[in-house]
């Protein structure tokens, strides 16, 4: 099983409409790690970890995203960034 790590940083309506607790509770039923976070300029950034096939899947999610949000768009690149087990909301 080969595992893939990514940056994400989703932009649009995503903040304020439960965006991070949405991609926590996917990212967890994926059986993934990493974080998510809201950025400064509304967007939100992500570190994904985890099998292909499940990072795959959540990066079809996040082009979704929760019913109260509007996902203008989503950038990925892969990255090295190696995120502890469980998948954390940061402030």
């Amino acid at each position: 099983m080969s595992e893939r790590r990514v940056r994400v940083r989703v932009w649009g309506r995503v903040q304020g409409v439960w965006f991070r607790a949405w991609t926590r509770q996917e990212a967890q039923a994926l059986g993934l790690r990493g974080w998510v976070r809201n950025e400064p300029d509304g967007a939100v950034a992500a570190v994904i970890a985890g099998p292909e096939a499940a990072v795959a899947a959540m990066l079809a999610a996040l082009r979704r995203g929760p019913e109260q949000a509007r996902v203008a768009g989503v950038d990925v690149a892969e990255t090295a960034e190696d995120p502890p087990p469980g998948f954390h909301v940061l402030r």
